[in-house]
């Protein structure tokens, strides 16, 4: 894919025309900041919606539902599987849709899962197999990832995509914070009175508690702002037109073996993100809820993410001035030592034994943070302008797997033997950082 110096159309001022943001004279920069600061709201939005089912699993047997730990994690982990899958269909639409539909109708997309989980959520009696779908409705929020961030690199010249594609991931991230932390805030009032449906009684025993909640309200209160980005995104984006002979002329990629190795290293980064993000709660819960004093889950999962988003920002201008794969080596690294740590403290005794887990999975996130966004830096480094955009679609579609496969092998596996693994898979992909990307000699210097 290439830019293209003529309007596709003729028709429409939505596309834009002699954009080549590499030549100089041919970049505005005000229309590629608004284009990030308008796509970066719907991203954080998208992402909310992704993992606002990592916010309720923990709590809907309280709720009066009925669900085993194997069922709440793969209900955690099916967004995980359709945001996977859905990527692998975004990642083909930016150069079809152009990037003022693409968002637009994106972001519409996730009025579904927020308006299907309020209605739901009030009837514990609902077949899990609603729950799934509903869950596998939610991942549209982790899809648009591969059709945005693609979109967006159109934007920029290459000197400044590190940056800019840090900010758009990085800020994206913080919706899965957003979610987490304001979920237990908002269910505990009643901000819509008897307007969207009666409260639900909020049963813990183990904490002797019994109190009204409106849990209708986590997707409800969103529902305004995804309107907003909705009209924002229609009115104020443009398009960058894109020659592609179809989905065949992208197809390409696949031929060239650094897709598959940068698709193993994001898959260490996001993919590990991802995964904890979703199921970090439920770990939470499932280690240390028998326990008296036990953590509350809501009240603690929301910081991996957060600690995550705020590790990617950063990292994205330290890319590029030192290099994405020496940073990359370094996440891999870190994501090895803090995973072998972790897994010392996965058979508490106490609730006192919380501390260094929680602490180790916080350095997790940071190095996957680090490694999210020094793997965006490499990846338009390595890959020719018509290719790059495409391999960040495929890497990002398939780290977006990374909550259904955690949470698939945490209900098969111990803990422990898990995080052992993670460290090893981690370990492997440093060294693949280190040989293809980061040493003197290395094949892609990046």
């Amino acid at each position: 894919m290439s830019t293209s110096n003529s309007n596709p159309t003729g028709k429409s001022s939505e596309w834009l025309t002699s954009w080549d943001p590499n030549i100089e004279g041919e970049w505005d920069s005000k229309i590629a900041w608004k284009t990030l600061w308008v796509t970066t709201y719907a991203l954080t939005l998208g992402f909310m919606s992704w993992f606002l089912v990592s916010a309720l699993a923990p709590k809907l047997n309280n709720l009066g539902f009925d669900l085993s730990k194997k069922e709440l994690y793969w209900l955690a982990a099916m967004p995980g599987l359709a945001g996977g899958g859905l990527r692998l269909i975004w990642m083909f639409l930016p150069p079809i849709l152009g990037t003022r539909k693409l968002v637009t109708y994106s972001t519409a997309l996730l009025l579904l899962p927020l308006i299907g989980w309020a209605l739901v959520i009030r009837t514990p009696s609902t077949p899990y197999v609603a729950l799934l779908a509903l869950a596998f409705l939610a991942g549209i929020g982790g899809g648009v990832f591969s059709g945005f961030m693609p979109s967006t690199s159109y934007f920029f010249p290459r000197s400044k995509q590190g940056l800019a594609l840090g900010i758009q991931a990085g800020v994206g991230n913080f919706g899965v914070s957003i979610i987490q932390f304001l979920t237990p805030v908002i269910v505990g009032s009643a901000m819509f009175g008897a307007t969207f449906g009666a409260p639900q009684r909020f049963v813990d025993a183990t904490k002797n508690i019994d109190k009204d909640v409106w849990y209708q309200n986590a997707g409800l209160i969103w529902i305004p702002f995804v309107l907003v980005s909705v009209i924002l995104s229609w009115l104020l984006l443009k398009s960058v037109p894109v020659k592609s002979r179809g989905i065949r002329d992208q197809l390409d990629i696949f031929n060239n073996r650094h897709t598959w190795l940068m698709t193993f290293l994001y898959f260490m980064t996001f993919g590990t993100f991802s995964g904890f993000a979703a199921q970090f709660g439920l770990l939470i819960k499932n280690l240390f809820g028998e326990f008296a004093n036990a953590p509350d889950p809501v009240k603690y999962a929301f910081f991996g993410p957060l600690v995550g988003s705020v590790a990617r920002v950063v990292s994205g201008p330290l890319a590029d001035r030192i290099g994405g794969g020496i940073l990359t080596c370094f996440s891999g690294v870190g994501i090895a030592a803090a995973a072998l740590f972790t897994s010392g403290h996965l058979s508490p005794d106490s609730s006192a034994d919380f501390a260094p887990f929680f602490w180790g999975m916080m350095v997790i996130f940071f190095f996957t943070g680090v490694g999210n966004a020094s793997t965006f830096k490499q990846m338009p480094m390595i890959f020719a302008p018509r290719q790059a955009g495409g391999v960040l679609g495929w890497t990002a579609a398939i780290a977006a797997f990374g909550p259904f496969i955690f949470g698939v092998l945490l209900s098969i596996f111990a803990p422990e033997n898990f995080f052992l693994a993670i460290s090893a898979f981690s370990i492997v992909g440093a060294g693949i950082a280190w040989w293809f990307y980061a040493r003197v000699n290395a094949e892609a210097k990046s």
